[in-house]
């Protein structure tokens, strides 16, 4: 009988029933990951039960080698694919999707500057000592505080996000005497096949300034702001175009879409303004597999379509290539971490007469991993700490707050003897997991752990303790 023939009815239809509980799906269970010789997951040859051991349930696990590889191969692909056109590309390693002062120093080693979307991430970026000149500042609603750090700091390029900041980042380089190196964030019209809150170029949200004109015959929000930088341009150093369509996006159409679109733009700049724009950035969002039914395109077939698409392009400009810059964050990030939970009680409920689902609790949840109630995130799970022969029972993981909605995985095959204490290992929770991270219910934030192919661990982020949970808590006292 064939996998399909035994599929639970509840389970969604991509999912299928594994004929060995202990297989580790490649595609989401990268190179970083095995089994050892008594059956328990390791990463980069380091058993998650020891780790659990040694630091705790839940912890998220990053594999240092694997977010270097990721971090070095997608700018060697956008290197080689460029490079031949005569065209210079910079990648920015977004790190709103996972930042410590480890994994910035981690990018600017693998080639990578740094873009931050806050005074937090900056000062972040700023102590692991990431050249200021490779950082980047963005934000919608940046705070004086904040530009003025950036622009004391000496940070690359502060990318502007409305028309009223265009003049507050004027103001702010004129009172430090500084000519501020900026970018203007506009908003392509492309809508990218993705959640709605993590879409980013269509009209009706939150960021950038819009390619059409809000009245027939008026410029459009993106060309006031250039006329705007231009009449205030011995304050403001206008670098170029920045767009960005949202994440977790598979399909290649999107981006080149708005390449041609912010490309048509550069082009009125230089027609009408007689200058140039030499930088263009055309952002992130590139998906990764969280489960067995996601098909990512690898960097270099990424690289590829959008030189080839901007080849085109650019045949038709009467300007000179622009110099190009990336950010992906997810892409390099998610795929490195995982995160180790303890089971606790497990349960089986009656759904409809005769159909049942197991619901296996863990010890963290949406705490710790938002992504599932925020964007219907899916994910899968493993077995971890030994492998089993019993039949695989549809289940669904879940967390231990005080909320129906707090699932870490929605629909996975485990063996029907899971049980108190197993260790469950969800991979991919390298991006927006941390970053995304509460003491919702006040439980402890977990710790993160980093492990090489050497077999070397490094607690980059300690775990919470209670006594942290109450350090600003005036009322509180200890025992």
């Amino acid at each position: 009988m064939s996998s399909v023939d035994n599929a639970h009815q509840l389970a969604p239809g991509w999912l299928t029933v594994p004929e060995d509980n202990a297989t580790l799906d490649p595609k989401v269970f990268t190179e970083q990951y095995a089994r050892n010789d008594r059956g328990c997951v390791t990463m980069d040859g380091v058993s998650v039960a020891e780790l659990a051991e040694r630091y705790g349930s839940p912890s998220y696990v990053i594999s240092e080698d694997t977010f270097r590889s990721r971090a070095r191969g997608f700018r060697e692909a956008f290197e080689a694919a460029f490079t031949p056109m005569g065209i210079d590309v910079e990648v920015y390693y977004a790190s709103k999707a996972l930042l410590n002062t480890h994994v910035a120093r981690w990018a600017q080693d693998e080639g990578l500057n740094v873009d931050t979307a806050s005074g937090g991430e900056l000062e972040v970026a700023l102590r692991a000592g990431v050249d200021p000149a490779r950082i980047a500042l963005h934000g919608n609603n940046k705070s004086a505080a904040e530009i003025t750090r950036a622009l004391d700091s000496g940070v690359g390029r502060i990318v502007v996000d409305s028309l009223p900041e265009i003049q507050l980042v004027a103001d702010l380089a004129q009172k430090l005497a500084v000519r501020a190196p900026i970018m203007l964030r506009v908003t392509p019209g492309v809508h990218a096949s993705t959640h709605e809150f993590i879409a980013t170029a269509h009209e009706d949200q939150k960021f950038g300034m819009s390619l059409n004109p809000s009245v027939e015959g008026e410029d459009s929000p993106a060309l006031q702001a250039i006329a705007q930088c231009v009449a205030l341009r011995e304050h403001l150093d206008l670098r170029g175009l920045h767009c960005h369509i949202g994440s977790q996006i598979f399909a290649a159409e999107g981006f080149g879409q708005a390449a041609e679109r912010v490309l048509a733009l550069r082009d009125t700049v230089a027609e009408r303004w007689s200058t140039v724009l030499p930088e263009l950035d055309l952002g992130g969002g590139h998906g990764v597999a969280y489960t067995s039914a996601d098909e990512p395109r690898t960097a270099q077939s990424i690289a590829t379509d959008l030189a080839e698409h901007l080849a085109g392009l650019l045949e038709n400009s009467e300007s000179p290539a622009p110099h190009l810059s990336f950010e992906p964050g997810r892409f390099i990030a998610g795929p490195s971490g995982a995160t180790v939970y303890t089971v606790g009680t497990v349960k089986t409920v009656t759904v409809s007469p005769g159909v049942e689902r197991r619901y296996v609790s863990v010890d963290g949840g949406m705490s710790d991993n938002a992504r599932p109630v925020l964007y219907d995130a899916d994910y899968t799970a493993v077995l971890a700490s030994r492998v089993s022969d019993a039949e695989p029972v549809l289940t669904r993981v879940v967390g231990k707050h005080c909320e129906s909605g707090d699932i870490v995985v929605r629909d996975v095959y485990l063996p029907a003897d899971v049980t108190a204490g197993d260790l469950l290992v969800v991979p991919v929770t390298g991006a927006y997991c941390w970053a995304l991270s509460s003491n919702y219910n006040w439980l402890t934030r977990p710790g993160m752990i980093s492990v090489d192919a050497q077999g070397q661990v490094q607690v980059l982020i300690r775990a919470e303790t209670v006594d942290d949970l109450l350090a600003r808590d005036t009322g509180a006292s200890a025992e």
